[in-house]
C-alpha cells in the first residue's frame, strides 16, 4: 500500500507540469478565437468586447488560475463556440473513441504476442523473416494511407463493410462491430508491429539463458518452455504496451478523421481549427492523465511478474 501511495503521489507533480504546459501551449499559439467568432466584418471594438466577455483580456496568469481553480472543482469549462459544457461534449463523443481504443488494443495484443513468440522460436527461419517483414511494413506505412487502402479494398471494391461512420453499441453488436472493423484493423497495425518486435526480441533473449537450457534438458515441452520464457520477458512487453498508448492517442485522431467517426479525435480537430481553448485544454489534459494512469498501472503490475520487486 505504501508503494502504491508513493507512486500515486509522484504523478501529481507530473500532472501539474502538464497542466501548465498545456495551458501555455494553447494560449501562446497563433490565432484569436474572438476574431473567429466575430467574423471578418467585425470591428476592433467588437473583438475587444468579445475578449472581455470570454475573459481573454485578463493577464495570462489570471486566466490560468481561474482555469486551474475550476479544474480542481471538476469543472472542465464551457466551449467558446457551442456554449455547451466540455464535460457534456466529451460524454457525447467518448463511446466511439473508447470503442476504437479498446478493440484496437485487444486486436493488437492478441495478434502480436503469439507472432512475437513464434518469431523468437523460429529465429533465423523463413517464418521469422516473414513476421519481421510484416512488422517493418506495418510500422512504416502511414496510418492514413492504410486507412484509405482498406476503405477502397473492403468497403468500395468488395462492399463487405461500411465506408465510414459509427453505429452505437445500443443499436446492436453487428452494426457496431461492422463499423469498427476497418478503423480498428487500420490503427492496430502500428501497435501490433511495435509489440511484435519487442516480444520477439525479449523472448529471444530469454531463450538463450541458462535456465531455459536446463528446462529443455529436463525434457520440458516446447509450449511449456515458450510459456516460461514469455513470463520471464513480461516486463519489457508490458512496458511496450504502455508506451503503445501514446500511439493510440495520436492514431485515434487520424483514424477518426479518415473514417468520419464522431469521436473525441474529430472533436479535437474541430476545436483546434476554431481555437476553442476550453475543449482543447481539457482533451489534452485528460489524454495526458490517461497516459500517466496507464503507466502507473503498468509500473504497479511489475510486482506481479518479478518477485524481486515485491521484495
Amino acid at each position: 500500500m505504501r508503494h502504491l501511495l508513493n507512486r500515486v503521489a509522484a504523478t501529481l507533480p507530473v500532472m501539474a507540469v502538464v497542466a501548465v504546459l498545456v495551458f501555455l501551449l494553447i494560449h501562446l499559439s497563433p490565432g484569436d478565437p474572438a476574431a473567429l467568432i466575430a467574423g471578418d466584418t467585425a470591428s476592433a471594438d467588437d473583438i475587444a468586447r468579445l475578449h472581455a466577455a470570454l475573459g481573454l483580456d485578463r493577464p495570462l496568469w489570471s486566466q490560468f488560475l481561474l482555469w486551474a481553480g475550476r479544474l480542481a472543482q471538476g469543472d472542465l469549462g464551457t466551449s467558446i463556440f457551442t456554449h455547451v459544457p466540455v464535460s457534456r461534449l466529451l460524454a457525447q463523443r467518448v463511446e466511439p473513441t473508447l470503442s476504437i481504443a479498446l478493440l484496437t488494443m485487444t486486436l493488437a495484443v492478441a495478434a502480436s504476442i503469439p507472432l512475437g513468440v513464434l518469431a523468437a522460436h523460429m529465429a533465423g527461419r523463413w517464418v521469422d523473416r516473414l513476421v519481421m517483414l510484416f512488422a517493418v511494413l506495418a510500422f512504416s506505412v502511414p496510418v492514413f494511407l492504410v486507412g484509405y487502402l482498406l476503405i477502397y479494398g473492403f468497403a468500395i471494391t468488395l462492399g463487405w463493410l461500411p465506408v465510414q461512420g459509427y453505429v452505437p453499441l445500443s443499436k446492436g453488436v453487428g452494426p457496431w462491430l461492422s463499423h469498427l472493423i476497418l478503423p480498428c484493423v487500420n490503427l492496430s497495425l502500428v501497435y501490433t508491429a511495435l509489440l511484435t518486435r519487442m516480444t520477439r526480441a525479449t523472448v529471444l533473449d530469454v531463450l538463450h539463458e541458462d535456465h531455459i537450457r536446463t528446462a529443455r534438458a529436463k525434457g520440458l515441452g516446447v509450449v511449456a518452455v515458450l510459456g516460461h520464457a514469455l513470463r520471464c520477458a513480461a516486463i519489457p512487453i508490458v512496458t511496450t504496451i504502455g508506451v503503445g498508448i501514446a500511439f493510440l492517442i495520436g492514431g485515434v485522431v487520424v483514424t477518426e478523421t479518415v473514417f468520419a467517426i464522431p469521436g473525441i479525435g474529430r472533436l479535437v480537430i474541430d476545436s483546434v481549427q476554431r481555437h476553442d481553448y476550453p475543449v482543447i485544454q481539457s482533451v489534452l489534459l485528460l489524454s495526458a492523465g490517461l497516459y500517466v494512469l496507464v503507466n502507473l498501472l503498468i509500473d504497479l503490475s511489475y510486482r506481479l511478474f518479478d518477485p524481486r520487486i515485491r521484495a
